[in-house]
């Protein structure tokens, strides 16, 4: 992949109109809100139901779980998590669960992270709007579009065929073009590209060097580390050519990425 190329996504630059609602709720200042007195006396009530559902989600889930960054806030508001839940999921696109990522009546045995995961991850990359991005198990594609928001380029690989039609279906079908979605076994690194972030979104035993060193001078990878039941997000900066930094971040427990040999010993 050559170098970043800017986007003509629609949502990209927008000011999304989630900064409308959050204002009705008291949740922005007023500086920061170009609205029309018409919105400055909405109040949540207002909202539709799927827009109470995302607002709740947001306010009650994922703000609490320390995510606090505006963009990443935003970004939760702008992309809609329903459009890319398998279709008999989506009732509980806004519930605190993992959901199996079944396609067609088939199950992949993968699952999408809980929203509070997919935002905290997204937050802990520290993303610029000129970053170019390498995010490894696409899923649903939900996770990609979010990284799409907060930054220039995102390259998507996944192991898994059907999941890797299916994410790239989302995304096409939401109009999201500054993400490709490539098919493979990108555990240990992707072609030769260095990236300013990486995102791992399985877990892995421990992360190997190759991973590493795609990184650039100042980018930075998270990625779970650990074997169940203790797991712990960790971010990884690259501060020279040879030098790394690892800054633990918070536990949690996701499914191994797939590809990754997990050892059963057990003391």
């Amino acid at each position: 992949m050559g170098p970043c190329i800017t986007s003509t996504h629609g949502g990209i630059r927008q000011i999304g109109y989630s900064r409308k609602i959050r204002l009705a709720a008291g949740l922005l200042p007023r500086t920061q809100a170009i609205v029309t007195n018409t919105y400055k006396i909405m109040n949540a009530t207002a909202l539709s139901e799927i827009e109470k559902a995302r607002f709740n989600l947001v306010e009650q889930q994922i703000r609490p779980w320390d995510v606090h960054d505006e963009r990443v806030l935003q970004a939760l508001f702008d992309v809609p998590r329903e459009r890319y839940v398998p279709a008999p999921m989506q009732g509980l696109a806004f519930s605190d669960l993992e959901l199996p990522l079944i396609i067609n009546s088939v199950d992949t045995r993968e699952s999408m992270l809980t929203p509070k995961v997919e935002a905290r991850l997204a937050q802990e990359l520290l993303l610029k709007p000129t970053d170019c991005v390498l995010e490894i198990g696409t899923g649903s594609g939900y996770q990609a579009a979010l990284l799409g928001r907060l930054a220039q380029q995102v390259t998507s690989v996944e192991v898994d065929s059907r999941l890797s039609a299916f994410g790239a279906e989302n995304l096409s079908r939401n109009q999201v073009t500054n993400v490709k979605v490539e098919t493979g076994d990108a555990h240990a690194g992707w072609g030769t590209t260095e990236y300013d972030a990486i995102l791992v979104t399985g877990s892995v035993p421990s992360v190997p060097d190759a991973l590493k060193y795609q990184l650039r001078v100042g980018g930075r990878l998270v990625v779970v580390v650990g074997q169940a039941p203790v797991m712990t997000a960790v971010r990884i900066t690259r501060n020279s050519a040879a030098s790394f930094e690892t800054t633990p971040l918070f536990d949690t427990l996701i499914k191994p990425l797939r590809g990754v040999s997990v050892s059963k010993f057990k003391f």
